[in-house]
């Protein structure tokens, strides 16, 4: 009977040893023990939502792009004649200047199995000789067919029998902030190079606005030599021609710049169809808004561009856009910022119609406005020149001239001096008669850097005086 109690009290023992030692050490590492809820700090996702849109960076294909770009894209050479700065006796004894080529190097895009290749205005200016090497490191001689300085872009042409890879346009204003993007290029002579960033902003003004640039930023890493070479989405459209860096030492830092794709789209279309660019205008001046000059104005709005004058004859002058307005929207994009609002009308041609949405007097309104061609044109020896109208041309006995609207700073001393002052009237440049701005601007740019430049007009007093410049 002993034995039996003296079994039972150890087996309880036991028991209460082995129900012991799984209480201290196995159930306090228990991830499912029990705990107060006040020692437990409530803790939430930070997005408690689902967003099937959000695609991970990783699961993007960016293959399908790249494949579709990169035989595209081609390596533009350009050869240049430059001054050696080594002069022979011969030199001097002659007064020659001796030169020697030069080699720059960029990028292109096929945008036609025929051959038609876009780059930029800078990589090909200047040019002796211009030839083009294929992905397949095929080469030809490529001829320019047009160029816009302003924009920066130019349109070259290479024969071939055979039909080439091309790149289709895709629609930039359709193009988004934070939207994945491919720069394909030939960084460093370094052909069929391919980076990946997003893009960073748009309508993006690197002049401060002095010009009607409006490019795409990204952080797609872009050096020298990718110049001219093509900015494409996922898709593998082309959304912009890359252009520009922002560095202090001419590399790549963290920002590069894009021409937007319905920019140069439409500039080459206009060479193709017309030889040169065509530009619509408004015919307004002003600037954009923001809260120190809102409060100039003593307007509540920080955004929009604020309309200071309308020029007269011009499409916004005949729609009924007054000085006070503050343009909103043009048709479908939004209006923050100067960029905003040139960026869209350098897509735009004369006689094109754009839909004004204006805010007066606190409400807003809807104007539709014919663009115009450029009604001035800065000469920058005599200063701002436009079309005269038939009245004008009659007080001044003519029938043909421009009129100066606003004497330069350069010379204004020297002509007021000499009688001439806004309003005359001026008939002939270079010996050649003009009618319009379209003469004025297309002698000017016709005109070699070392030629002079001869100007003939008509005064108050019905004088003809001429004037060179050199």
């Amino acid at each position: 009977m002993k034995k039996i109690i003296t079994l039972v009290l150890v087996s309880v023992l036991g028991g209460i040893i082995t129900l012991s030692a799984y209480k201290l050490f196995l159930e306090n590492n228990n991830p499912r023990a029990n705990v107060l809820m006040e020692d437990v700090p409530v803790v939430f996702p930070v997005n408690n939502y689902s967003n099937s849109s959000f695609i991970p960076e990783n699961s993007i294909d960016f293959t399908m792009a790249a494949e579709k770009t990169i035989h595209t894209v081609v390596h533009v050479k350009n050869t240049t004649l430059g001054n050696s700065g080594q002069m022979t006796f011969e030199d001097l004894f002659f007064g020659r200047s001796p030169q020697r080529s030069q080699v720059g190097s960029g990028s292109g895009v096929i945008i036609s199995p025929d051959g038609y290749i876009i780059t930029n205005n800078h990589v090909i200016a200047g040019s002796k000789e211009l030839t083009v090497t294929l992905n397949d490191n095929s080469t030809y001689n490529a001829k320019i067919i047009g160029s816009d300085d302003k924009s920066d872009i130019a349109l070259l042409k290479i024969d071939t029998e055979q039909e080439l890879p091309y790149t289709t346009f895709g629609d930039s204003d359709q193009a988004k902030i934070g939207e994945w993007v491919l720069a394909v290029g030939n960084p460093f002579n370094l052909t069929s190079t391919v980076t990946a960033g997003i893009i960073s902003a748009k309508s993006r003004d690197l002049t401060g606005g002095r010009s009607t640039q409006s490019f795409i930023q990204t952080d797609a890493a872009v050096n020298p030599g990718n110049s001219g070479g093509a900015l494409v989405n996922t898709q593998g459209d082309l959304i912009g021609i890359n252009t520009a860096i922002s560095s202090q030492t001419g590399s790549y830092i963290g920002y590069s710049f894009a021409v937007p794709s319905n920019i140069a789209r439409k500039v080459v279309e206009d060479i193709l169809e017309y030889g040169n660019v065509q530009k619509g205008v408004l015919g307004i001046s002003g600037g954009a808004l923001n809260s120190s000059f809102a409060e100039k104005l003593s307007v509540a709005e920080t955004e929009g561009f604020y309309i200071d004058s309308v020029e007269e004859q011009s499409g916004a002058f005949e729609a009924g856009l007054k000085p006070g307005d503050i343009i909103k929207k043009i048709d479908h994009v939004k209006i923050s910022k100067f960029s905003d609002l040139t960026g869209y009308l350098t897509t735009k041609r004369p006689d094109d119609i754009v839909n004004i949405t204006i805010l007066r007097n606190g409400h807003l309104k809807e104007i539709p406005v014919t663009l115009n061609r450029n009604l001035t044109f800065t000469i920058p020896q005599l200063g701002i020149v436009k079309n005269a109208t038939k009245e004008e041309l009659k007080k001044y006995n003519t029938t043909n001239g421009v009129k100066i609207s606003n004497l330069g700073q350069t010379y204004s001393k020297y002509l007021r001096a000499n009688g001439v002052q806004e309003g005359d009237i001026v008939i002939s440049i270079n010996n050649s008669k003009v009618y319009n701005i379209d003469d004025v601007q297309e002698i000017i740019s016709n005109k070699s850097d070392y030629e002079p430049l001869r100007i003939e007009l008509i005064n108050s007093k019905g004088e003809i005086e001429r004037y060179n410049f050199k």
